[in-house]
C-alpha cells in the first residue's frame, strides 16, 4: 500500500486528521468548515511510503462558496499537488446550502517517498469566501477508503447534548424560546453519523429533525402532547463516546439491543442496536433515523415478556398412538396433545425455577367441542403439593389454531413444576390443545420495525433486551428466581423438620 488514508475534516476545531498535517493562511474555523478569504490557502502535508505502488491516486476536496447579498458569490480555486497545479481558477457552485465533492485524478508521478503536500488556495479575485469542509486523498484502486475511514471516527463521539429552542409554527416574527436539552444516542455498529432522527413519546408528543453534516445544528419540528405544533432547533453543546456511564447523563432508559433482520424467508442475528433519547419529557415510543449513508430504520417499543424454556412435560393422558403426545404442546409445529377423557391435566417442569406471570393456549386443529373451557393453573417445589394461580370458567376458542394469551392477577413466585388442570370442556368425550406457552414478567423492551440500506429494499428488523452482565454470567432476574426458589425451598425444608422434630417429641 502506497500511504494509509489521509483525510482532513474541517467540520471541527481542531481539525481531525489522519495520516496529515495542517497549515493555514488567510484561513479560519467557522463553525462547520473553514473559510479561506481571497489570496488564503490551506496546505495538507501527508506521508507516502512507496508511490511506485501508487500509478494514479484519487483526491476530493468538498467545497462550497459564500453568497455576495443575494448573489451566488465567487471565489475560484486552485488545486495544487507538490506545487503542480491539477486546477486553476476552478469556479465551485455556491449559493447553496450543501458542498459539492470536486474530484480530481493525481498522477503518481508527482508522489514521493517521505512528506508530500496538497495546496488549496482561494484566488486573489475572490469576492466572497471559499468554504472548505474536507479533503480527502486515496490510491485510484481503493476510492472511498479514506471517506470511511473520516466517518467511523467521527462516529466515535456518538453521544450528542444540543441546546434547543420552539417557537410557535407559522409565526415567523415570534420569539424563540429555550427548550430542554436534547441528548441521544443511535448506533447499531455501522460507524455513521445520523443525518435525520424522529421519535414519539409515550405522552403523544412526537419531533423530527435534520442535522449539519457536522453534527454542529439541527432543525426540525415538534408536536407537544395538546396537539401545538412548533418550529424546534438546537446547537450542539456536547458530544463524547459511547461508555458504560452513558444512562448516567439521562434520566431516560438507555436501550440496548440484541437484533435480528428478516430476509430470505429466515431473521439472521444482527448488530446491537443502542438507543437513548432524551428530550425533557417521556420516554420514547418511537425512534425513527436515517444515517449519512442513506441507510434508515424504525424501532416501535414495546413490553418483552420473556419465555420460559419448559424441560418436560406429562399428562394425565395422551394419544400416543397416534403421534398426539403431550410433547406436541412444547413443539412450535402445528401438531397436537389429545387425550380420551373430558377432563385432564398437564404437569410442566421448566428447566430453571421460573416465577410465570402469563401462560398462552393454542386451540388444535379440529372439532371445537375438545376446546378446554374450565382450568386452573397451579404451581409447586415438589410436584406433590400445589397452589392455585390462576382459575378461568367459560373460556372460548373462536377458531382453530388460535393461540390466546391470559395473564396471572399478580405474578407468580419462581415454582419448580407447574400443572394445568382442565376441568370441563366444551362437550366431547376428549379434550386436545396445540401448544402450551409461559412467560416470565417482562425482563424489560423490545422492539419491532424495519431496517433499509441504502440503494435496498426494506427488511425485517426486530430486537430483544441485550445482557448487559459479562459473557456467561446469569442475568439479574435469572439471579432472583434461582434465589426465589432456594428460599422457598429452604422455608419447605425448615417446615418439613419442624414438624418431624414435633413428631418426635410425642414419641
Amino acid at each position: 500500500m502506497g500511504f494509509e488514508a489521509t483525510y482532513a475534516d474541517f467540520s471541527v476545531d481542531p481539525t481531525r486528521l489522519a495520516n496529515a498535517g495542517i497549515r493555514y493562511h488567510g484561513a479560519r474555523f467557522a463553525g462547520s468548515h473553514v473559510a479561506l478569504s481571497a489570496g488564503g490557502s490551506v496546505t495538507l502535508d501527508f506521508e507516502v511510503a512507496d508511490p511506485e505502488d501508487v500509478p494514479q491516486a484519487t483526491l476530493t476536496v468538498t467545497a462550497l462558496v459564500s453568497r455576495l447579498g443575494s448573489d451566488l458569490g465567487y471565489a475560484p480555486m486552485d488545486v495544487l499537488v507538490q506545487g503542480e497545479v491539477l486546477a486553476e481558477d476552478l469556479t465551485v457552485p455556491g449559493g447553496g446550502d450543501l458542498p459539492h465533492d470536486n474530484v480530481f485524478a493525481v498522477p503518481g508521478r508527482l508522489l514521493k517517498p517521505g512528506t508530500n503536500t496538497v495546496e488549496i488556495r482561494s484566488s486573489a479575485k475572490s469576492g466572497s469566501m471559499l468554504w472548505l469542509y474536507r479533503i480527502t486523498l486515496d490510491p485510484v484502486g481503493e476510492r472511498g477508503r479514506s471517506e470511511r475511514a473520516r466517518l467511523a471516527e467521527a462516529a466515535r463521539d456518538s453521544v450528542f447534548a444540543y441546546r434547543t429552542e420552539l417557537r410557535p409554527a407559522h409565526s415567523a416574527t415570534a420569539p424563540w424560546q429555550a427548550a430542554p436539552r436534547l441528548l441521544f444516542h443511535v448506533d447499531r455498529g455501522e460507524n455513521s453519523l445520523p443525518a435525520q432522527l424522529g421519535w414519539r413519546g409515550e405522552d403523544g408528543t412526537e419531533s423530527a429533525i435534520s442535522f449539519q453534516s457536522n453534527m454542529s445544528d439541527f432543525h426540525g419540528c415538534h408536536r407537544a402532547a395538546d396537539g401545538t405544533a412548533y418550529e424546534y432547533r438546537g446547537r450542539l453543546s456536547d458530544r463524547r463516546p459511547f461508555s458504560e456511564d452513558t444512562q448516567n447523563l439521562s434520566a431516560s432508559p438507555l436501550h440496548r439491543f440484541r437484533t435480528e433482520e428478516g430476509w430470505g424467508g429466515g431473521w439472521h442475528a444482527s448488530h446491537e442496536l443502542r438507543l437513548l433519547v432524551d428530550d425533557g419529557g417521556a420516554p420514547v415510543e418511537r425512534v425513527t433515523w436515517r444515517d449519512q449513508r442513506g441507510n434508515s430504520g424504525v424501532a416501535v417499543l414495546h413490553a418483552a415478556a420473556s419465555e420460559v424454556e419448559v424441560a418436560g412435560v406429562e399428562a394425565s393422558d395422551e394419544f400416543d398412538d397416534g403421534g398426539e403426545g403431550a410433547d406436541n404442546l412444547l413443539e412450535d409445529e402445528r401438531s397436537k396433545w389429545l387425550t380420551f377423557d373430558d377432563t385432564a391435566w398437564l404437569d410442566f417442569t421448566p428447566a430453571r425455577p421460573a416465577a410465570v406471570a402469563s401462560y398462552s393456549l393454542m386451540s388444535a386443529n379440529d372439532f371445537a367441542d375438545r376446546d378446554p373451557r374450565d382450568w386452573t393453573l397451579l404451581g409447586s417445589q415438589d410436584g406433590s403439593t400445589w397452589t392455585p394461580l390462576d382459575t378461568r370458567s367459560g373460556e372460548k376458542f373462536s377458531e382453530r389454531f388460535e393461540t390466546r394469551v391470559f395473564l396471572l392477577r399478580s405474578p407468580a413466585r419462581a415454582y419448580r413444576h407447574y400443572r394445568l388442570d382442565i376441568t370441563r370442556n366444551a362437550g366431547a368425550g376428549e379434550v386436545q390443545l396445540a401448544r402450551v406457552r409461559f412467560a416470565e414478567a417482562p425482563a424489560g423492551q423490545a422492539f419491532t420495525g424495519y431496517y433499509q440500506r441504502h440503494d435496498e429494499g426494506p427488511i425485517g428488523y426486530r430486537g430483544t433486551p441485550a445482557a448487559t452482565t459479562a459473557p456467561g454470567l446469569p442475568t439479574a432476574p435469572h439471579i432472583a428466581s434461582e434465589l426465589q426458589a432456594a428460599v422457598t425451598s429452604l422455608s419447605e425444608t425448615a417446615q418439613a423438620l419442624a414438624a418431624l422434630a414435633a413428631q418426635l417429641r410425642t414419641h
